[in-house]
């Protein structure tokens, strides 16, 4: 599972709503991958670009989205990966507030369903990918 969760290039192939990832930069602090992306998310009429800065541990298991700009107030995700005899479990946590009140109000309401569908997708590619048995 965190391959597919750190594998950000290839978010538009599988996760709804992301229609575009650019990787604006990639870099090394200590053991740790660092890498600021931009994604171009459409949700019905609704058009953003967000960017965050993405730290990636695979030695702790961790990968951490931090909001660097775009149309939230916060927007902050972090998932832990805890193996398993048969699989992983997974940790994630998301912490959101939009700038706008007008864009809170219109998909603060959805943003939870979002949010579930998103994780759901990462599990499908895991199970596309490893199949459902490797899955961890």
């Amino acid at each position: 599972m965190y391959a597919v969760v750190a594998d950000i290039e290839r978010y538009p192939e599988f996760l709804p709503w992301c229609a575009q990832v650019t990787i604006r930069k990639r870099e090394m602090e200590s053991h740790v991958e660092v890498v600021t992306a931009a994604m171009r998310i459409t949700f019905g009429a609704l058009h953003e670009r967000y960017v965050s800065r993405v730290r990636l541990d695979r030695g702790a298991r961790t990968i951490e989205a931090r909001h660097v700009e775009g149309p939230f107030q916060r927007l902050d995700t972090r998932w832990r990966f805890v193996p398993l005899d048969a699989g992983s479990e997974i940790h994630f946590l998301i912490d959101f507030a939009f700038k706008s009140m007008v864009l809170s109000a219109v998909a603060g309401v959805a943003f939870g369903f979002v949010a579930a569908k998103m994780a759901e997708a990462f599990v499908q590619r895991a199970h596309r990918l490893y199949g459902a048995a490797r899955i961890a």
